[in-house]
């Protein structure tokens, strides 16, 4: 049996330029408030399930982005595809993953990060 190169989307970037409407407007369509972190950001969840929202505050000098951001299991055995372009290797990032991110064919930015795992053996 072989495995999937991901575990498919588990949440999507939302970047905003005012995070309060943005909340407001996807709480109207379902969404709870996982949490919040303390500079205009966090996370949504949809109670019947799917992938979960992460809105962030940018500047309103940066364009906003709407980035899929996929799961995969180990950074040494991830191909990414060729009909792609790798713009950053795996990078260690502060949220407890190492994030590669790709280009697809159409050009449009997409996430693929692996969790970080505790270096403590389990018994």
């Amino acid at each position: 049996m072989t495995t999937a190169p991901t575990r498919g989307v588990e949440g999507i970037l939302v970047e905003t330029h005012n995070w309060g409407k943005s909340v407001a407007f996807w709480k109207a369509l379902g969404y709870e408030l996982e949490f919040e972190t303390d500079h205009h950001s966090g996370q949504l969840r949809h109670p019947g399930g799917g992938p979960y929202l992460f809105v962030a505050e940018v500047p309103e000098s940066v364009p906003v982005a709407f980035l899929p951001m996929l799961s995969a299991d180990s950074t040494e055995q991830f191909q990414p595809p060729s009909a792609g372009t790798v713009e950053q290797p795996f990078v260690e990032q502060h949220w407890g993953v190492h994030e590669m991110m790709l280009r697809d064919p159409d050009n449009r930015r997409v996430s693929v990060q692996v969790p970080i795992r505790s270096e403590t053996p389990t018994s």
